[in-house]
Order: structure tokens, then sequence, then C-alpha cells
């Protein structure tokens, strides 16, 4: 799957680097940072980390005509699936994921955000950005809400390893995903991401493009990925775009 892999000391961002140079290179080209200067998140967020303290990679993925185009969002998922999964494998961390892109970690209890992902549709394919907090100290957190892996108690903190981890599990869930045409739930893809998904059941607040809130309770991922979310009327609404915010669980 992957068919090249370099590391750069320092860059701006991975995502940017690998997006300009998208056309010329094949599926499976891997871009890793020791640092990034300009890492981005969702809504134009920066994210900011010290030298190898994480992990700030990028991927590039071609599906071509094997998987519909309408279903390459998925695609975001499918990392946060890949990313949990090979977390859990490597460095014994139960990762749980926060619709849509964020990666969460328990510290001391507290659910804290540990990872993001971010995707960005390139010409002929979708380059993948992830970002993990691996060595990060309490003193070196960006924000007192975010967390790390070592703060989460990882066995394994050494980033090489980690690293190796996650791109066998993005091979893996990447692979029977586009044998199966993109199909999120002949892959098995939606309904592990709904099992390993926090913000189901909990009561949320989603801040929507224009401006606009709905608050409710988080009922399921659709077939689309997007989050349905059941107000207090009892109507359902699909979410498609826009930041959610977990308020409480709901029993």
């Amino acid at each position: 799957m992957w068919t090249s892999l370099e590391v750069v000391a320092s860059t701006g961002s991975t995502n940017t680097d690998l997006a300009t140079r998208a056309p010329e290179l094949p599926e499976g080209a891997v871009l890793v940072a020791e640092e990034q200067s300009a890492g981005r998140g969702r809504l134009d967020r920066s994210w900011v980390a010290p030298a190898r303290s994480g992990l700030f990679f990028s991927v590039l993925f071609k599906p071509g005509d094997a998987v519909p185009q309408e279903q390459w969002g998925w695609l975001t998922l499918l990392a946060g699936v890949a990313t949990a999964t090979g977390l859990s494998r490597a460095a014994g961390v139960d990762t749980a994921l926060k619709w849509p892109n964020d990666l969460l970690v328990s510290v001391e209890g507290e659910e804290r955000k540990t990872g993001g992902i971010l995707a960005e549709r390139v010409a002929d394919g979708v380059v993948v950005g992830i970002g993990l907090n691996v060595t990060l100290t309490e003193e070196e957190l960006p924000v007192p809400a975010a967390g790390s892996l070592l703060l989460a108690k990882a066995t394994v903190t050494d980033r090489e390893p980690l690293l190796k981890a996650v791109l066998r599990s993005l091979e893996e869930w990447y692979g029977n995903w586009r044998a199966a045409g993109g199909d999120p739930a002949a892959s098995g893809l939606q309904e592990t991401y709904a099992a390993g998904c926090a913000t189901l059941g909990r009561h949320v607040r989603a801040e929507l493009p224009g401006g606009r809130t709905l608050t409710g309770t988080a009922e399921a991922v659709d077939t689309d990925g997007r989050l349905v979310i059941r107000t207090a009327e009892g109507t359902h609404e699909a979410v498609g775009a826009g930041d959610v915010v977990h308020l409480r669980s709901v029993h």
C-alpha cells in the first residue's frame, strides 16, 4: 500500500505539502514531519506541539473508480477507526472517537482530545492528515482539555512502532473499504465507527455552518457518515458538517 515514506525535520503542514505534490505522486505516499509550524485542524484551527512530541503525518489515497466519489467522505471516519485500532494494539490505550474526527483518551478518568484528523480533496484523490500527541506533558499541552498518550499511560510512546501500527491498520481498513466499493456497511466500517464513537448516546450541541445551533441526543451515524441528532421535539436531523460539543451522557 505505502509506495513512499518521507520524513522531514520541520514543515508548515504535511497536508499542504502532500496536497501540492499529489498530482505526480502515486497512491500510498506518506509524509511525516518531526515538527509542524502551521499544522491545521478542522475549521482552520491551528495545531501546535513541540518538535518530536507527537506523530504528524499525511497519507495520499486515490480510490479511483473503485469507490464512488460520494463515498470518499468516509475516509475521515476510516482514518479515525484505523488510528484507534492501531493505537489499541500497539500502545494498549483505549482511544475513543468524537464525531467526526477527534481522537479521545482518558486521563485520570477525564476525556481528553489527543489527536485529530483532517481530510482534504485533491485533484484525483484525498489527502488525510493525522496529528497525535504522544509524549506531551501537562505543561506542554496547548490547552488544558488536551491529552497525550503519555498522560493516558500508554505502554509504548516510541513514535516509530506507533506510526507503523497506524499505517498497518490504515492499510487493512482502506483495503476492506475499497474492496467493498466504499460501502460503509459491507466493509464493517460503519458498525465499527459507531461502536467506538463516544459521541453516540450523548447530549450534544452542534454548531453548524451559518451560525445555527442544534441541541439534542446523538443517536447514529448514517450511511453518508453524518451524525443523526434527535432534538427535544423528537425530530431527527443529520449533520454533515459542524462542530459538536459533548454536553453529558444520556442514560
